[in-house]
């Protein structure tokens, strides 16, 4: 937490509103650091190519500026920090794909970013049987000193957490990691407060590519999943319907070269639908914890 003071321009660049990944590219493949950025003029920055009027106005937004300063304070207080590409501690697997974040805030272990990790994600509103079987993939593979990645939400991702806290309780290496589509200010869903202490407690980490403040808004989540994939070797997906989220950090996982596992479900099961098909389309289909040992 020492050197927030000077990662405080990348604060600042994770603040800009609506900043997309493409022109924070841009700008830094010009200037290399934030720091520059700050102090540019507007004539300077509407001289950048794909740099248009909107964008400088974002970035000299003095609102925005002055925001830093309670963002380290508050950060100091609660143990985050925030990670750049260039940091050790960064996920170097994540590096690899399309968009990585430029900086990660992080909450907890960040020792435990660039270790074998496995994804877990499926239903929100899961079966008995869905819960079951992520508490137990998460739990014998966390036993093999296998990291579980999730998103924190309801259902799928929580029992992954859970079955992983279960194995570090017993002394086992494997810990969870849980990323959010908001700010690490709040936990959503607030229902998930207490796992997420646990998470930190038993040397897990929470992580968000979004600032202090940030909403967990719809459209944040599609976003969320590629690091969820991103920073694991593959993703398990345990009950999806036919159309459901999980999907899509199927398809970024896809994309990104990352092995996808199935765990089979019932056939008259609307929670099934999606990952029997996944199964059709060439998804691996698991039903032991030993049988990942064979990918990774």
């Amino acid at each position: 937490m020492k050197n927030l003071e000077e990662k405080r321009f990348w604060i600042w660049l994770s603040l800009i509103p609506n900043l997309a990944y493409d022109k924070k590219k841009r700008l830094l493949k010009k200037y290399k650091e934030p720091e520059k950025i700050y102090n540019l003029k507007e004539q300077e920055l509407l001289k950048i190519e794909g740099i248009e009027k909107d964008t400088v106005t974002k970035i000299l937004n003095e609102h925005t500026k002055n925001k830093v300063k309670f963002h380290i304070e508050y950060m100091i207080k609660n143990k985050i920090d925030i990670i750049l590409m260039k940091d050790r501690e960064y996920p170097q697997i994540l590096k690899q794909i399309y968009d990585p974040p430029i900086s990660l805030y992080c909450k907890g272990n960040k020792k435990i970013l660039n270790e074998q990790a496995i994804g877990i994600v499926g239903c929100r509103r899961a079966t008995e049987y869905g819960k079951k079987v992520a508490k137990y993939f998460a739990y014998h593979l966390a036993k093999q000193e296998i990291n579980i990645v999730s998103g924190l939400a309801k259902g799928i991702d929580s029992y992954a957490h859970i079955g992983a806290i279960c194995a570090q309780m017993e002394g086992n290496k494997g810990k969870t990691i849980a990323i959010l589509g908001n700010g690490l200010d709040s936990i959503y869903p607030k229902e998930n407060q207490r796992l997420a202490e646990q998470i930190i407690k038993e040397g897990g980490a929470i992580l968000s590519e979004y600032p202090l403040g940030t909403k967990p808004d719809k459209m944040n989540f599609p976003a969320r999943n590629r690091i969820i994939s991103g920073i694991t070797k593959g993703v398990l997906v345990v009950e999806a319907k036919e159309k459901s989220g999980s999907l899509i950090t199927v398809d970024f996982a896809l994309e990104q070269g990352r092995e996808v596992f199935v765990v089979p479900g019932n056939i008259n099961s609307v929670n099934s639908v999606g990952t029997n098909k996944l199964i059709q389309q060439g998804g691996r289909l698991v039903m032991n914890y030993s049988d990942f040992f064979f990918f990774l």
